[in-house]
């Protein structure tokens, strides 16, 4: 018999209707168990901390463990895996707080359908979710992530050089990379590929990338690779040269509309050719 898998998550000091409509949604996916870290940087406030701890055990989720200090590149990865380790045995579901998975098919089904062609992975693509007008805007809970950033496209691998690949479930004794983006010896079915709806472009993510640029810089916070320093600084300097907007008009990012509802009507073959020739970023001095 086939259960749901266990959600394993990070979470950092995201606003707590953001952890609130995470939370319904994976509920609304079929997850009954979730095992929640938090993590705190030095600058984030108690009130913010404790507001997002009370709001987790109102969603009836009694967080694994809370952790302060500064945010090591290796730091997700080793609470990450230490909650993996208490998970146990089955399928873990891996998704950061602004992370809202959308499938082709039910979880179980889609676990079923992995097992019986022996993958032991399943496969996501980033859609990062956008405002209209493509500012970095905040967002009300009673209109709905969808309402306030109705455009999806792919600014994380065109205009940062991310990796917009996520191992999305994994069998617990698959090891899974920093970022949760390759498993080392596995490869998810590329026909069956996740759509994760990417909710980070919101108010005050600027701050919170000058802030890891300037840590990451100064050795405050320890980096195994400039990857997400570069990547930062890729967002940073777009938004500097657009008036503080994300350009959603550059055809490259194929922005459109779409929804947490319903898959975008050509993501299979989307995502496929996405997936499948994704490479990591040469730098030639252009962008």
């Amino acid at each position: 018999m086939l259960t749901t898998p266990t959600l394993i998550a990070v979470i950092g000091p995201v606003e707590v209707p953001l952890l609130a409509a995470w939370v319904r949604h994976y509920r609304w996916l079929g997850v009954e168990r979730f095992l929640i870290a938090f993590h705190f940087p030095e600058h984030v406030p108690d009130r913010q901390r404790h507001a997002l701890q009370a709001a987790c055990r109102e969603l009836g989720i009694i967080p694994t463990g809370t952790s302060t200090g500064p945010w090591h590149e290796h730091t997700n990865s080793q609470l990450r895996d230490s909650l993996r380790h208490t998970a146990g045995p089955g399928w873990h579901l891996l998704a950061d707080a602004d992370e809202f998975q959308q499938y082709p098919a039910p979880l179980t089904e889609m676990i079923a359908q992995a097992e019986k062609s022996g993958h032991r992975v399943i496969g996501g693509l980033m859609l990062d979710r956008v405002a209209a007008s493509g500012r970095l805007t905040g967002w009300r809970p009673e209109g709905g992530l969808d309402l306030a950033y109705p455009f999806g496209g792919h600014l994380t691998h065109r205009l940062l050089h991310g990796d917009p690949r996520k191992i999305v479930l994994a069998r617990q004794d698959v090891s899974v990379a920093s970022g949760n983006h390759r498993a080392h010896g596995h490869r998810p079915d590329a026909d069956r590929i996740c759509a994760v709806h990417h909710f980070k472009w919101r108010s005050g993510v600027l701050d919170d990338l000058r802030r890891r640029v300037r840590h990451f810089s100064s050795g405050t916070w320890q980096e195994q690779t400039p990857a997400v320093r570069d990547e930062a600084t890729r967002l940073l300097d777009h938004v500097g040269r657009h008036g503080g907007v994300i350009n959603i008009s550059d055809p490259r990012f194929a922005f459109r509309r779409v929804s947490l509802d319903r898959m975008p009507f050509s993501w299979p073959a989307e995502a496929r050719s996405i997936f499948t020739t994704w490479r990591p970023y040469a730098h030639t001095g252009q962008d």
